[in-house]
């Protein structure tokens, strides 16, 4: 599942990257957004760009192509 599919309030588990490109992983990778690591998602700007994300205690926004770059799955 995207990013974009869950609403604002749920909480949530990063599975993987649905990128091909490594440079753009590994910058998902440096921002703390690693495979297996536990989110809530705070909120989802009125057309889905940006998104605000808490991860570790510190919020994190993503860009529309940031968060679909993302596989998420539903805690």
């Amino acid at each position: 599942m995207k990013l974009k599919e869950m609403k604002a309030g749920e909480t949530g588990k990063i599975s993987g990257y649905s990128t091909s490109d490594k440079l753009y992983r590994q910058k998902l990778i440096q921002m703390g957004l690693v495979k297996g690591v536990e989110f809530k998602l705070i909120r989802i700007a009125p057309l889905g760009d940006p998104a605000e994300i808490s991860i570790h205690g510190c919020s994190v926004t993503l860009r529309k192509a940031e968060a679909d770059a993302l596989e998420v799955e539903k805690i």
